[in-house]
């Protein structure tokens, strides 16, 4: 018998002894477990515990039920100390304490966590695959993310999000999950909610500067000989306040002159030919999926020349699209001051959402 089955099966209604019957049947269900949702396993410990209290024990069977409650009693720790494990996950720096669901991204699940450090408390993002079988990709995303950390200048690492370690978490089923733990970003929003915010499309002024500094995070992966591979509004994430930007998820990145390892089918419109045809990506590749998202961001917003330029950028065939995009962006520099006048700052807000 399941434990849901014998819960469901247990009367537990009464507050008068329990019959022979009822304390039988509780007795086969002390042997079944606790339901998986912990509201049902509470409300079966309620039920099993109130049978089997000594006190309600049908005549001649109270050592019968002191036994069985103590039994009971251990269980129900034993239960409740694997929920609490469940809850946190340790890695090779720290032992992450996790908290909501942030985000269901593709391959992963996206949670809040915290952890202690030097006695204080610091927050924490945890990237956790959903199948092992994506436990390459988590691992591959934490080599690329380090290979990014020996080119450029220091100031391009903000572009990226900052890991704090990768490890394995070990199951009792003897499965095994990689993870990646990020430091939060804080105050940001990905440019598919921008697009959300702004049905109109953006000002082009505005999302001038989310291009700019999305050319410089692809010319700094370029000249680590990388491609991003998933160039996409999830994927990049604006703060409005700062004028930041971050480019994440690099668990698609690939090696200039090797194919994407992972397509994603939602997109699969969006990808340039190349990619859809499994042959070598360049920094083409990337510029062609960056130039489509500022285009649907700006939407019919977008003025002639700008138009002009954008078609230039997702041409079908690679080689006649840019190759540069540190030189795409002195280009689109030329364009903007031509269309708008010297570069000024423009505050750049998201409405506030309402109350849930």
């Amino acid at each position: 018998m399941t434990a849901a089955a014998a819960g469901a099966a247990i009367p537990g209604a009464g507050a008068g002894r329990a019959g022979a019957a009822d304390f039988d049947d509780a007795l086969a269900a002390l042997t079944g477990g606790f339901p998986a949702d912990p509201r049902e396993a509470a409300g079966h410990h309620r039920r099993l515990a109130r049978l089997l209290h000594p006190d309600m024990a049908p005549p001649g069977r109270a050592a019968e039920a002191s036994a069985a409650f103590a039994r009971l009693t251990a269980a129900w720790d034993a239960w409740q100390a694997r929920q609490r494990a469940r809850e946190t996950v340790t890695g090779g720096l720290h032992t992450y304490v996790l908290g909501p669901v942030l985000a269901q991204g593709d391959l992963a699940t996206v949670r809040s966590a915290r952890y202690d450090a030097r006695g204080e408390r610091t927050a924490a993002v945890l990237k956790i695959p959903r199948m092992p079988r994506d436990n390459d990709l988590m691992e591959h995303e934490a080599d690329v993310l380090a290979r990014l950390r020996t080119v450029g200048e220091v100031r391009h690492r903000a572009y990226a999000p900052a890991l704090i370690e990768s490890f394995r978490q070990r199951h009792g089923d003897g499965t095994e999950h990689v993870v990646n733990a990020f430091a939060p970003l804080t105050g940001f929003h990905t440019l598919a909610e921008v697009a959300a915010a702004h049905p109109g499309g953006v000002d082009p002024r505005d999302a001038a500067w989310m291009w700019r500094r999305l050319l410089t995070a692809l010319g700094w992966a370029h000249r680590a000989r990388l491609v991003h591979g998933a160039v996409f509004p999830e994927h990049v994430l604006i703060h409005p306040q700062l004028h930041g930007l971050v480019l994440v998820d690099w668990c698609y990145a690939t090696a200039t002159g090797t194919d994407i390892p992972v397509l994603l089918p939602r997109y699969a419109g969006s990808y340039p030919p190349e990619a859809t045809a499994h042959l070598p990506a360049t920094a083409a590749t990337d510029i062609h999926l960056a130039s489509l998202c500022m285009a649907q961001l700006i939407g019919d917003r977008t003025p002639p020349q700008m138009r002009a330029f954008l078609r230039g950028c997702t041409l079908p065939e690679q080689h006649r699209r840019p190759q540069d995009a540190w030189q795409l962006l002195a280009e689109l520099d030329d364009l903007l001051e031509r269309l708008y006048g010297p570069r000024t700052f423009r505050p750049f807000t998201m409405p506030t959402a309402p109350p849930a």
